[in-house]
């Protein structure tokens, strides 16, 4: 670990380019970003913004064709493949839109496969409790609304304790009274896990729920600011 101060996560000139000559798509552009210890931040722009691929890379799915991305101190983009996969496995959980369950399981034993290979998991249960789930953990992935996915989901990704929680559009597929449910579960795993917690998302009015908001637009930061308040997801107007 480096200085209490030195941000948990951060990329250095992160650029990823798709295609060559004059097909190049420049996903990415020389992106300078860090991430503190147990921040929630927000980050916001139109879609093919960069903030999928950046969420990617910040995740250890995807390489930057040039930059650094550090974890801890560690330059994560110096890593083998072995190395990511740890990465990968003990320290970053993910959420994406679509809650990608297995259907023949329960809840609890969806949420089980991760605290069966992580190094000091939580019990299913207690991840379940923590997204206000406890008591739907014998049910079917069928047999749950989306937004309960969606929860088992989050909880699947954070049964591993992790250090970074990454959620990409995790409201998307939700109206707005379920999506508030899912982000008050984001935002106390946040609170409770102290998990660093970057949120994409195109809805400005989620903004509001985060200590720093970035906003991105053709692959670049554009702005980054810090809320004077945090507020609640049930104080968000949509």
């Amino acid at each position: 670990m480096g200085e209490p101060d030195a941000p948990l996560l951060s990329t250095r000139g992160l650029t990823k380019t798709y295609g060559a000559g004059s097909s190049m798509v420049r996903a990415l552009s020389a992106v300078d970003l860090d991430l503190h210890a147990g921040e929630l931040v927000v980050l916001l722009g139109p879609s093919g913004s960069g903030k999928s691929t950046l969420l990617n890379i910040l995740g250890g799915l995807d390489a930057p064709t040039s930059g650094q991305v550090f974890f801890e101190g560690h330059e994560l983009t110096a890593f083998g493949d072995s190395e990511l996969t740890q990465y990968r496995r003990d320290s970053v959980g993910f959420v994406f839109q679509f809650y990608n369950l297995i259907a023949s399981l329960t809840a609890f034993e969806n949420v089980s496969l991760v605290t069966e290979i992580a190094q000091q998991p939580m019990r299913p249960d207690e991840a379940l409790a923590l997204v206000g789930l406890e008591a739907r953990a014998s049910h079917f992935p069928s047999e749950l609304s989306g937004g309960e996915q969606q929860r088992v989901a989050i909880a699947r990704a954070i049964a591993k304790r992790p250090e970074v929680l990454l959620c990409d559009e995790p409201t998307g597929a939700l109206d707005s009274q379920t999506g508030i449910l899912v982000l008050e579960a984001i935002q106390r795993v946040n609170r409770e896990l102290g998990a660093t917690t970057a949120l994409i998302t195109h809805n400005q009015a989620i903004a509001d729920m985060a200590h720093r908001v970035i906003s991105m637009a053709d692959g670049r930061i554009v702005e980054i600011r810090k809320n004077a308040s945090v507020k609640a997801p049930s104080e968000l107007v949509w």
